[in-house]
């Protein structure tokens, strides 16, 4: 029997769900580019729609590792 509680898919979604309750979004590249390279995920804040996380150099370049940090980073601070 698989479980899919530890996949990437998992993972974001349990993410998504945790930023939306603080008021952010988690967008994801529609297209891996070449230029995203180990990225592919970009965070906003839905208040305003700007990016705070992943929007530099390129758009979509932050991890997904990066974006959990973000977010727990918040937690910590409430």
């Amino acid at each position: 029997m698989s479980s899919r509680a530890g996949t990437e898919t998992a993972r974001l979604r349990r993410l998504r769900r945790f930023g939306h309750r603080r008021g952010y979004t988690i967008l994801a590249a529609q297209r891996p580019a070449s230029k995203v390279a180990g990225g592919g995920y970009m965070l906003s804040l839905d208040a305003t729609f700007k990016p705070v996380l992943g929007d530099e150099p390129i758009p979509y370049s932050a991890s997904l590792d990066e974006v959990e940090a973000y977010l727990e980073a918040l937690e910590d601070e409430a």
